[in-house]
């Protein structure tokens, strides 16, 4: 066991994607390592050696430094416990599980797959439903027959006790107890070597000195069997925390039939990952009556008693809500350089620093709830617009023609280009042209921009400035007198 305060990890398994459910574990664990000084680790757990990908790892650590979920030791940065793949620990499962069998808590099993088949079926010809356990010939030493040859395969199984219980105190679920009687002699390694689950945990989160273990709750199973193993290794267990699981709306396993789930998949739509991580906090951990926190905050008010034992239900429109007030919070400069990558997947070069785009995108925030709504909504400052039909049909008529051509004129002639200068001298215009704001405001929206909506007009102006707000004005006066008649 390794002395310290506190310390918890992360140990996904690289087979994919990362499950925003996941996540939420992953986040848990770091806020209280954060909040309490401690040390999170990340723990690749690749000994799925069908499933697990070098692709799948990468994905993993590209999505934990996305979300800014930094780790003090892991695969990519070293430590002290290392190494962190259980695919490099084979020697470290090889001593505990020699170790175990020399206390005689475990032993060598040199039974088949057909032996084992056997057995369940002879049980289950006896009329047992169910509780079906393997009694391994290989577990009394003093009955133990002699290895079928000297190179059979064996593999190694923990010595369960069959009386008593196992029980502990859950930080989500309370007091916990499961009768031993339960329990299988579990394999701890195959015969390959590799550690199975339960042992491969137990030896990692042992040697790495973990003192919390969060996971979801349907990992309560596999805890009885661990907590043995640690006892059977002289060691005192980790706290447990089990939260329940992120359900679908409907009540079902949250999967792709219901949301994304991959976390890369919320960064490429345009979500933020402090807002990502507010809503994945808040689905199952409560304080109160408050709903938007920043990143410090959740490190400051987090604790397991006000983490819920209900599954919670993805609310996509509560996400969204989520995000939005996070993306209005932005200043402008860490606003801007959000969206830079989604303008440039439009086509559009800008840099950070832009004047168009700081002022531009302090206003148009205030429409969109993502960064992918927020570039569509910047792309006329920095490009033609593009004339939606509607609008261009709706208010480019030739009625308006000689409206947008007075109103360049207006703005050909202000002495001061700014949005409330701007607003006065095209009020004082309209009204004495007997006209209404309105009747001048939507042609002009259309032409500036190509939609029916926007922010305020005249910020439009301002941002474009004069020049490009005149060249737009001419456009769509010439687009207007070209219209079709209305009827």
């Amino acid at each position: 066991m390794v002395d310290g305060g506190v310390r918890v990890r992360f140990a996904p398994s690289p087979t994919g994607y990362l499950h925003i459910g996941g996540v939420r574990t992953a986040l848990y664990s770091w806020l209280w390592a954060r909040q309490n000084g401690g040390a999170f680790v990340l723990r690749i757990e690749d000994t799925d050696q069908e499933r697990s990908t070098e692709q799948s790892v990468n994905v993993v650590l590209e999505s934990m430094r996305w979300l800014g979920l930094g780790w003090d030791e892991g695969p990519d940065v070293g430590g002290p416990h290392g190494p962190y793949r259980q695919s490099e620990r084979g020697e470290v499962y090889r001593d505990h599980a020699e170790r175990l069998i020399a206390s005689g808590h475990a032993y060598r099993c040199y039974a088949t797959k057909e032996d084992i088949a056997a057995a369940r079926a002879a049980y289950d010809a006896q009329g047992h439903k169910g509780g079906f356990r393997f009694e391994s010939p290989w577990r009394d030493p003093a009955t133990a027959p002699a290895p079928p040859s000297a190179d059979a395969p064996s593999v190694v199984r923990f010595r369960a006790p069959v009386e008593g219980s196992t029980a502990w105190d859950d930080l989500v679920r309370g007091r916990i107890e499961v009768r031993n009687d339960t329990l299988q002699d579990a394999i701890l390694l195959r015969s390959d070597g590799l550690p199975l689950y339960n042992f491969g945990c137990v030896v990692d989160d042992l040697t790495m000195g973990v003192t919390l273990v969060a996971r979801g709750d349907d990992h309560i199973i596999n805890t009885p069997p661990q907590i043995l193993l640690y006892e059977a290794l002289g060691a005192p267990p980790p706290t447990f925390a089990h939260m329940p699981m992120v359900l679908a709306p409907n009540g079902e396993k949250l999967s792709k039939r219901h949301a994304a789930v991959g976390v890369l998949e919320y960064r490429d739509l345009g979500y933020l990952p402090d807002a990502l991580l507010n809503y994945l906090a808040r689905l199952g951990w409560s304080h109160g009556d408050q709903e938007i926190f920043t990143r410090d905050e959740l490190v400051a008010k987090f604790d397991w008693r006000h983490v819920g034992a209900t599954a919670g239900k993805y609310d996509l429109k509560k996400l969204e809500y989520v995000q939005a007030e996070h993306l209005r919070a932005l200043p402008p400069g860490a606003l801007a350089a959000h969206v830079v990558p989604f303008l440039a997947k439009l086509g559009l070069e800008v840099s950070a620093d832009d004047p168009r785009l700081l002022a531009a995108s302090a206003h148009v925030k205030l429409r969109c709830a993502t960064l992918v709504e927020l570039a569509d909504g910047l792309r006329y400052f920095f490009e033609p617009p593009r004339y939606e039909d509607k609008p261009r049909r709706k208010f480019l008529t030739p009625a308006s023609g000689p409206v947008l051509r007075g109103l360049g004129a207006v703005v050909r002639d202000a002495r001061v280009f700014e949005p409330e200068a701007l607003e006065a001298a095209v009020k004082a215009w309209s009204e004495a042209e007997g006209l209404k704001l309105r009747d001048v405001a939507q042609p002009a929206r259309v032409a500036l921009t190509g939609r029916a909506a926007s922010p305020g007009l005249f910020d439009v102006m301002a941002i474009l400035g004069r020049d490009e707000t005149l060249v737009r004005i001419e456009t769509g006066a010439a687009m207007a007198e070209a219209a079709p008649p209305t009827d």
